[in-house]
């Protein structure tokens, strides 16, 4: 069965169907070693294999077990914190770079699913819904921000526009990104994966790292076997555990939830989001939702801080779902699953090397499917010799958590209250 070792999901219930892959049960050596088979670590076999590169993947459980294989499947633009907040942190010249990334991913991710022929539900077109003047006004200054940067495909709506793309009159306005869009997320995974094994690449599924030895040429071991590698590219995000203890304590693993509903009739699908683009509100705890290829709704929303898996999502999701759309009240809930993304106190991704040949990315803070795709190529380059660009992603700087492990995870939800108050009232 295509769900075989999967979390229940939508995405695991419709996944494309793919052969077993191996556990690694000896030693290889090879030019790098990839830990983790989402977006972040395939997109970077991918490139470095398109570079000639040998590469050996490892993956803990299943290809897009995590995030990638589980979040709401939208191609969202720029990052968790926008260009504004890089250009206040980082130096001029690297916020150049960053900035000119920023709309990479989704030409990367187009480019890989017409080159390789990924059956993933791709569709264009993705809308941010504001709900007050405030965020109205903050979506202004995003698009000639975006704008400033060399992205012109944007179009602000107001109360009219957005209702014609979405039957919902909780917004007064709103912005379209016309590049952006949605796919079947384990799909893009899956096809990426195949991508990978056709230009040679091995990927081992049901294969943690439990241990690296450091050197010159770094050793991984996994309970079954070792790979012996130049370079070793750390790309477990939110699943990575304590295998590199220097980056457990600057980032935090949290949990967002998503349900899918029966397949609505067409009519009724079109009536809700005409235009069949993917949306995604302006506030702090957000929600997002589309339409699937099979015409049900996809929706999510919030963040459960530390990872934990709620007992009841349908319960915290339907009703966020019924105040936007109150016509699905009788609709069934089909599935409901919960994943977990990686979260670092700047909300800026975390990328660095440790000694000369072990890289690292993570912390895509939710917005990962874009900017995963870009890691992969920065970090190829980087690989390759080329690290301007890696350099540039390196210099932002991260800190730990305020209060540790311990209590990471009540201060960071006592901050979401005092965020989520002001997107009710307004502030």
């Amino acid at each position: 069965m295509p769900n075989k070792g999967y979390p229940a999901s939508y995405y695991a219930a419709t996944a494309n169907s793919a052969s077993a892959r191996s556990e690694l049960q000896d030693n290889k050596q090879v030019d790098v070693c990839v830990i983790g088979a989402g977006y972040t670590g395939l997109s970077t076999a991918l490139f470095l294999l398109e570079k000639g590169y040998s590469v050996v993947v490892l993956e803990a459980a299943k290809v897009g077990f995590g995030a990638s294989g589980r979040n709401g499947g939208q191609i969202v633009n720029s990052y968790s914190r926008d260009l504004d907040s890089i250009e206040r942190t980082a130096s001029a010249a690297a916020a150049k770079l960053i900035g000119e990334m920023a709309f990479e991913g989704g030409r990367i991710i187009r480019e890989r699913v017409a080159r390789y022929g990924i059956q993933c539900d791709l569709k264009d077109g993705g809308v941010f819904a504001a709900f007050n003047q405030k965020q109205m006004r903050h979506l202004e200054t995003q698009k000639a921000l975006w704008e400033r940067y060399g992205y012109p495909h944007l179009e602000l709506l107001d109360d009219q526009g957005i209702r014609q793309v979405v039957a919902c009159d909780r917004y007064i306005g709103g912005m379209l990104d016309k590049h952006g869009g949605h796919i079947h997320p384990l799909n893009l995974a899956l096809g990426e994966a195949a991508a990978v094994e056709s230009l040679g690449g091995a990927i081992h599924e049901h294969s943690p790292a439990i241990r690296i030895e450091r050197g010159e040429t770094p050793l991984v071991h996994t309970p079954m076997g070792t790979v012996r590698a130049k370079f070793v590219v750390v790309a477990g995000n939110a699943y990575l555990g304590n295998l590199v203890p220097e980056l457990a304590a600057k980032s935090m693993p949290c949990g967002t939830q998503v349900i899918a509903t029966e397949p609505l009739t067409e009519e009724l699908a079109h009536s809700l989001l005409p235009q069949d683009y993917c949306v995604e509100d302006c506030n702090y705890l957000l929600d997002y939702y589309r339409i699937g290829a099979d015409k049900r709704l996809i929706y999510g929303g919030g963040v459960v801080y530390g990872a934990r898996d709620p007992a009841d999502i349908e319960s915290i999701i339907r009703p966020k779902m019924l105040k936007t759309f109150p016509q699905l009240e009788k609709v069934k809930i089909d599935y409901a699953w919960t994943g977990n993304f990686l979260l670092t106190l700047s909300r800026l991704p975390q990328v660095g090397r440790l000694g000369s040949n072990i890289y690292y990315s993570q912390g895509c803070s939710g917005h990962g499917v874009t900017y995963t795709h870009v890691a992969g190529k920065v970090l190829a380059e980087a690989i390759s010799g080329q690290a301007e660009r890696f350099d540039a992603f390196a210099s932002l700087p991260h800190y730990p958590f305020p209060g540790g492990q311990r209590f990471q995870v009540p201060l960071s939800a006592l901050g979401a209250m005092y965020y989520n108050l002001r997107d009710r009232l307004g502030f």
